[in-house]
């Protein structure tokens, strides 16, 4: 017999709230677009209450080969998750009653272009914490999605000194045609001033009602896109670019215009339970960003 001194008596015994392992190696088993399964590489924290106060240690090798195929064989769903953490529990031979486990991993998902025929893969990082505490599971999906934000007060400065310009080279010009002025519009001096904008961030928080037994990350994707209406793109072709301005001007953006058109498309989700979303746009006026918070 080898000598295990975890089960020797604990100095200054008390329980422990958390023991266990962070950034474990891990595949996990994700579905795909085309309906199949990928398999993409984790790292995984993974932890265990110590509720016996005399007990030195828990067994944390037993956490760590649960583990290793708790994953592969089969796509993460909430239900999986569940009888993954009932397992881990189990294995700590009475010394535990909860246990939680956090993954890290990076989606890829396809999109395709604007306008052209071309697409490309964009990735998106996502981090899935669940927790078995009590027999009450707790599943929380945190995500970003990037997105491009024009400022509307730059865009109204611009507006009015391209109007002054257009005032300026045709206050004698009698009468207009729309010909004249469409080539003006298409030169140079046509465009007296741009409004700045930049790339921004949503990241999103969201508990998941335990009634429904997916994990609907590529669908919040879809619609937080959909709603912000000017996510990056990918594969992009003159065609797209110009398709991605005119988004741009149909959807000037304050931050607080974009934190309310998340928090939107998160509050009408009946698989969410509660969110937390926060909204960054890296500014390229200022040295600092524009941030806003909404919870729901």
């Amino acid at each position: 017999m080898l000598p295990d001194v975890a089960d020797e008596a604990a100095f200054a015994a008390r329980p422990l709230d958390w023991v266990g392992m962070e950034r474990i190696a891990l595949p996990l088993r994700l579905p795909a677009q085309d309906g199949g399964f990928v398999q993409v590489p984790a790292s995984v924290d993974v932890a265990v209450d110590l509720r016996a106060a005399e007990a030195r240690g828990i067994h944390m090798s037993r956490l760590y080969l649960r583990l290793q195929d708790a994953f592969a064989g089969e796509a993460l769903t909430p239900a999986g998750l569940r009888r993954v953490l009932q397992d881990l529990v189990e294995s700590q031979r009475g010394l535990s009653t909860s246990a939680r486990v956090t993954l890290r991993y990076e989606h890829l998902l396809r999109r395709a272009a604007l306008a052209s025929h071309h697409a490309g893969w964009k990735n998106y990082p996502v981090e899935l914490e669940a927790t078995l505490a009590a027999g009450h599971f707790r599943l929380e999906l945190r995500f970003s999605v990037e997105y491009s934000s024009t400022c509307p007060a730059s865009a109204a400065l611009s507006r009015q000194l391209n109007a002054a310009r257009f005032t300026e080279d045709f206050a004698t010009a009698r009468p207009l045609s729309a010909a004249v002025v469409g080539e003006w519009l298409a030169s140079e001096r046509g465009l007296a001033a741009t409004p700045h904008a930049q790339r921004s961030r949503a990241d999103v928080r969201v508990e998941l009602r335990p009634a429904f037994d997916e994990i609907p990350l590529v669908a919040l994707v879809d619609a937080l896109e959909s709603a912000l209406a000017t996510p990056v793109q990918t594969a992009v072709k003159r065609e797209d670019e110009q398709a991605f301005a005119r988004l741009n001007a149909e959807n000037l953006m304050f931050c607080e215009d974009a934190a309310r058109r998340v928090a939107a498309v998160l509050s009408a989700d009946e698989r969410i339970a509660r969110f937390d979303a926060r909204v960054a746009h890296f500014e390229s006026l200022h040295a600092h960003d524009a941030v806003a918070r909404v919870t729901g």
